[in-house]
């Protein structure tokens, strides 16, 4: 009895670990948007990601949307980021809206997530002008 109980509280804290680590993706997302870091929020692109910035829409390699989010960083230096909206009850899902400041502008950026084996990966990210 108490060897079943030991193992169920084992799985079950486990389990909310887990939880706790995938649902912190946006929070870790909106820290690299805030720092420019197109690096690491690359690291979160699937092999291919479906960019969306301002009126450009296309498909495009890891590679080749780390250069692009690179080059939006440097016309549009952030100044601070705030999570509006996020989405992580599914387990297979995330979404999430931050508002990104620039020095001139405030943009909405809004990222798509689904999991492939263990991670999610972004197969979405949209930069739009934020409506006031």
């Amino acid at each position: 009895m108490i060897r079943s109980l030991f193992l169920l509280v084992i799985s079950l804290s486990s389990l909310y670990r887990s939880t706790a680590i995938q649902a912190d993706i946006i929070d870790d997302l909106s820290s690299y948007f805030k720092s420019s870091n197109s690096k690491e929020i690359a690291k979160n692109f699937a092999s291919t990601i479906e960019l969306i910035i301002i009126d450009e829409e296309d498909v495009y390699s890891k590679a080749q949307g780390e250069q692009i989010l690179k080059d939006f960083f440097i016309k549009h230096p952030p100044v601070k980021t705030s999570i509006f909206h996020k989405i992580n009850t599914n387990p297979n899902y995330r979404f999430g809206v931050i508002l990104l400041s620039t020095s001139k502008e405030t943009f909405r950026v809004s990222i798509t997530m689904k999991k492939f084996n263990t991670n999610f990966l972004i197969t979405e990210l949209r930069i739009e002008p934020a409506k006031d």
